[in-house]
């Protein structure tokens, strides 16, 4: 494992419920510095190049149906729409997108540390 210093400033984006601050809380764990970036409340589309300047930038996917459920957000489909368009700057920037749908916690967690470590799952 290389020494903390030498790790990539981590940004993390998605849509409300994609698991964010899960995948987050996990990587700090394992050393990572990383930023929670909520490019999905800012019309800014490249916000998070200005604010964060992260080294690898994570995009977390959720669908409408799974975030809702997550989450347990009161909101319609148009507004999860309204955050994936403001995403779509950072998506088509990621240097991974995990569809967290069908991963557990640890899964989306390993996908990550697997893509931040160079190793192919």
């Amino acid at each position: 494992m290389e020494p903390s210093s030498k790790r990539p400033l981590v940004g993390v984006v998605g849509p409300c419920g994609s698991g964010k601050s899960t995948l987050i809380a996990g990587l700090e764990k394992h050393g990572y510095s990383c930023r929670h970036i909520a490019q999905e409340h800012s019309y800014v589309q490249a916000m998070w190049q200005i604010i964060s300047k992260p080294d690898v930038l994570i995009y977390l996917h959720a669908s409408f149906p799974v975030s809702t459920a997550r989450r347990r957000l009161d909101w319609r489909e148009k507004d999860y729409d309204e955050q994936y368009r403001r995403l779509s700057h950072a998506r088509d920037h990621a240097h991974i997108i995990i569809d967290t749908d069908d991963l557990t916690p640890d899964q989306v967690l390993q996908k990550a540390l697997e893509h931040l470590t160079g190793r192919t799952a």
